[in-house]
């Protein structure tokens, strides 16, 4: 029997939904996959215009018309109540022929992408659903994206990467590209440099065939440091061990962090590269973005490396802030990291980070030493052609291939 699968689209706020999500909806509704599936989308500072343009979409990308229950007519049902500080979800509507159920699950401030994410997962996981498929709402997925992700969950062909045993997949990723440039990549799995930060491998690259396609050994389905947050395909008892996204990220690296977590409680984390999803991506320099990116990218080595590990890369991490003091001055992004500092120096937050270290490190059951195979030694920023980056890359890559020889722990 085929498990169901819950399809949670990124949340909504303020205008996302009317941007993206009905080309989102429309693609998702074309799935080709034969079991049960759902969409749930949360809207992050809820209103009724918000919550009624939501519904509209969801309602109007079906076929065939929905039928009328007994009573009534499910087209225009009324709004769930709004309660102060909670999350509320409305009643699921009816399965239409030839459709597919919805549910939104209403926000009254906009509590963050990793909140907004984990509240539609709960919502899944309660009612049974055995895959999880988070989708961002600027995407859109080809017919065979969900078959595609289940038959590699279920039918792993390559043996593990790593010694020890390590077969079963945890999360997998699809195949990403850009939207409109549909040739190129947007994404084949994201890479972490053992500083923190993250980054898309072979970002804007044209796809070839036959160097990236499912018939190259290197670059069939393959294993990955983590999956984007825009393409994470879960096994429900995966979660159930290893927690859902950390709600402290609020946004950026939360991708990277469970990614990292799954590997650290013996899951793998790999890309599928026939499932196709096209990401209508737009680079951002935002001082808002620097901030979140910065903060959690320390906060995710703090929790995932082991102590020694983080000693051991301690001399270039007081480097790179450095660098990245003057970086800030030169941006003006020097406020925001002083607001990072500021964050880690807040006694309340050293008891959020031992807690999440020590979730992650009760975990493990994978040495340092095997998930630093996958870690880079090469910062790269696809949007940002900084000459000092490429200057410094060297260095940080050397550093990097003597530490990583000293790491047998």
């Amino acid at each position: 029997m085929l498990k169901k699968v819950a399809i949670i689209i990124t949340p909504n706020y303020k205008d996302y939904a009317k941007k993206y999500l009905a080309d989102c909806v429309r693609s998702i509704r074309g799935q080709d996959y034969a079991g049960d599936m759902k969409i749930f989308i949360t809207d992050n500072e809820t209103s009724e215009e918000s919550y009624g343009y939501l519904e509209k979409i969801l309602i109007m990308n079906k076929s065939p018309q929905p039928p009328f229950a007994k009573g009534g007519n499910y087209k225009n049902p009324p709004s769930p109540p709004l309660l102060k500080g909670g999350v509320i979800n409305n009643p699921p509507n009816p399965l239409y022929q030839g459709g597919i159920k919805f549910e939104i699950i209403r926000n009254k401030t906009n509590d963050g992408f990793a909140k907004g994410v984990n509240d539609s997962i709960r919502q899944a996981l309660a009612q049974g659903f055995g895959y999880i498929a988070v989708v961002n709402i600027h995407t859109t997925v080809e017919s065979r994206y969900i078959s595609e992700l289940v038959k590699v969950m279920e039918n792993p062909p390559n043996p593990p990467l790593l010694k020890g045993g390590i077969i079963e997949i945890g999360v997998v990723q699809a195949r990403m590209m850009l939207d409109p440039e549909k040739d190129k990549i947007s994404s084949l799995g994201n890479v972490t440099h053992f500083l923190g930060f993250g980054y898309c491998s072979h970002y804007r690259e044209k796809w070839d065939e036959k160097k990236f396609g499912i018939r190259h050994s290197a670059f069939g389905i393959h294993d990955i440091h983590y999956p984007s947050g825009s393409s994470m395909f879960f096994k429900r008892e995966v979660l159930e061990k290893v927690g859902l996204l950390d709600e402290e990220y609020w946004m950026y690296n939360e991708d990277q962090e469970i990614g990292w977590r799954i590997w650290l409680a013996g899951y793998r984390c790999v890309l599928a590269p026939n499932a196709v999803m096209y990401n209508k991506y737009e680079f951002q320099r935002s001082i808002e973005k620097f901030y979140w990116m910065d903060r959690n990218r320390i906060n995710a080595i703090l929790q995932c490396y082991r102590l020694p590990t983080l000693l051991l890369i301690f001399p270039a991490f007081v480097i790179m802030e450095i660098g990245l003091i003057l970086f800030s001055l030169k941006t003006g992004w020097f406020k925001e990291k002083i607001r990072v500092w500021k964050y880690f120096l807040t006694p309340a937050k050293w008891v959020y980070i031992w807690r999440a270290r020590k979730r992650n490190q009760s975990l493990r059951r994978v040495k340092d030493r095997d998930i630093a195979k996958m870690i880079s030694g090469r910062i790269w920023y696809q949007e940002v052609g900084d000459i000092k980056l490429k200057l410094i890359n060297p260095v940080f890559n050397l550093y990097w291939r003597v530490a990583r020889w000293m790491i047998v722990w």
